[in-house]
Parts: structure tokens; sequence; C-alpha cells
């Protein structure tokens, strides 16, 4: 058992609630209706899974894959491939998901720089590819003879050209600088007391994410959990509220999580036992804690700043 300070807020497991959370695992075993897989978690194998999973019932798929590193996720190891092999594993889990997209569906896909390419060209073939995100990292090992890598990218899909995007569930509010006036009043800007803001469009660049880490009350061990301002941004721009999202990577159950603080139904695949307990003490938190950091009162703040 890992030593914490007092004031490191990772979550952990009891024994006596991985005990109750393994007995609450769900397992697909037979093709299963709508009604019976909606914001459940599946302890299994996504291949196994995604052929028992419904026709044509997902709103949002939200993918974060293996990035093709060397890496160890609990009792899993992913290892490094060549790139045409990791093309062909990506095509291989990829394709049977998506019978179980709407016409009208969105797929966003994690990825570093060096597989941001295959990505990109597994995804050309089967969908419509609308955009590229690139989200800052401020976390990251310096490099001596290299550029220290500080950022991923999200590759945004849709099935057709029909699809949602809700722009305003997801401007940024950001500090004014120099603010401009014209006889007198705000230019393009709003002020509250001493605080100077405006909402600004979302663009592909994000440097408002935080990685999660020990102080936040969403970490837990998982080694490459995405947080949950990052999930909800994608939530909210490409689902309304009643829809069904899908991550067939479930981790420690981001998505999952903050689709039941905004709303949505979700399904969740993770093969790690370990990750799914994690998963289904966060649900127990959302239930009663609806809180997104980074996200107050249907605003997404800049990065480290509250305004009042």
């Amino acid at each position: 058992m890992k030593h914490r300070a007092p004031y490191n807020r990772t979550i952990t497991l009891t024994e006596k609630e991985r005990k109750r959370f393994l007995s609450q695992i769900d397992r697909l075993t037979t093709p299963s209706a709508v009604g019976n897989v909606l914001n459940k978690v599946f302890c299994q194998d996504m291949m196994e899974a995604v052929v028992l999973l419904p026709e044509n019932f997902v709103d949002l798929l939200i993918l974060d894959p293996p990035y093709n590193l060397s890496k160890r996720y609990n009792s899993h190891q992913f290892r490094r491939m060549d790139e045409y092999e990791y093309e062909q594993w990506m095509e291989q889990w990829f394709v049977p998901l998506l019978r179980l997209l709407k016409p009208t569906s969105s797929v966003y896909i994690c990825s570093e720089w060096q597989t941001s390419g295959i990505i990109q060209r597994v995804c050309e073939r089967y969908l419509k590819v609308r955009n590229r995100i690139t989200w800052e990292r401020e976390k990251g090992r310096g490099a001596r003879k290299n550029w220290k890598n500080a950022s991923e990218d999200i590759w945004f899909c849709t099935v057709s050209d029909e699809y949602t995007f809700n722009v305003d569930a997801v401007k940024l509010k950001r500090r004014v600088l120099a603010p401009y006036r014209t006889d007198g009043k705000p230019k393009d800007w709003q002020e509250h007391g001493k605080q100077k803001y405006r909402f600004t469009y979302p663009s592909n660049l994000w440097t408002d994410i935080t990685v999660p880490f020990w102080s936040m009350p969403e970490n837990t061990d998982h080694p490459t959990q995405k947080s949950e301002k990052l999930v909800a941004k994608l939530i909210l721009a490409s689902t309304r509220v009643g829809d069904v999202v899908l991550d067939p990577f479930l981790g420690s159950g981001t998505t999952a999580v903050v689709a039941r603080k905004l709303g949505r139904h979700f399904v969740g695949i993770e093969k790690d036992e370990e990750y799914c307990c994690y998963a289904l003490k966060r649900l127990e938190y959302a239930q009663h804690d609806k809180r997104i950091q980074g996200y107050e009162d249907g605003v997404f703040w800049e990065r480290n700043t509250i305004i009042r």
C-alpha cells in the first residue's frame, strides 16, 4: 500500500470497498437491448463486449486507447508496436464500434504526437474528420536534446454532416487584459465589479486543462487519466441532455462520471477490475456532487482562475 500525505486527495479503495464494487461489476454475455446497458460499467475486453451491444444507440463515442508507448496499466502491459502494427491494431477494434453509432453521432479520439497521424488515417477511411484539438499538458519531463513533449491531440470526427455542436456551451470565460471602450461602454467584454472578462469562441487549441494530480479529488492511480474538465468540453459540445455516451476504454471512469454529472447516459467498458472499482466509487460520489473542477455555473474558466 502506498504511503500518502494527509492532504493527498487521490481516490483509494479499502478492501471492504473493493469487495463491494467487485460485486456490482457487470459483464455482457448475450446480445442486450439499450435499456439493459445504459449507465453501467462492464468489466471485460472491449472486443468481447462490443459485439453484444445494440446497433445505432450511441450519440457520442469517446476513445482514449493506449498510445503507442510501452506502459503498464495495473495488471495489463501495453507494448510499443511499429506504425503499421499499431494502425492494424487500431482498425481491428475501431471498425466494430461503427455499427453502434447513430447517423448523427460524433467521435473523439485521444492521441499523442507519434500516433496522431495514424489515427487520422484510420478515421479518414470511415468518418468525416472535422478537426484536431491540441491541448497543453503542463506536466511532462524536460528533454536535453529535444523539445519538451507538452501536448496531446484529440481528433474530432462525425458520421455524417448532420451532428450536434453546442458552441455556446463550451465558450471560455477569459480575463480582459486591455479593455477597450466605445463611448465609455465596454466593447465586446463585460464588467462585474472590478472584474473584466469576455466569452470567447472555443478553438482547437486548449491551454486551460489541468492533468489530474494528488491534490485534486478526481485523481486516481490510473497512469493516463484525463481530467473531468477536458471530457466535459467534449460531452457538452457534442451531446444534449439524455444522450448516450460510450467509452470502451473507460479506465478509472472519467467519461462515465462526467456524463452522469451533466445529465447524459453512459456505457463504459474497462477490462481491469481495479479501474472498474475506481469508476464505480467515483460514480457514487457523482450522484451527490456534480462539481467539475474548472467548470462552474455553466462556464469554463481559464486554468487556475476564478472570476467573480
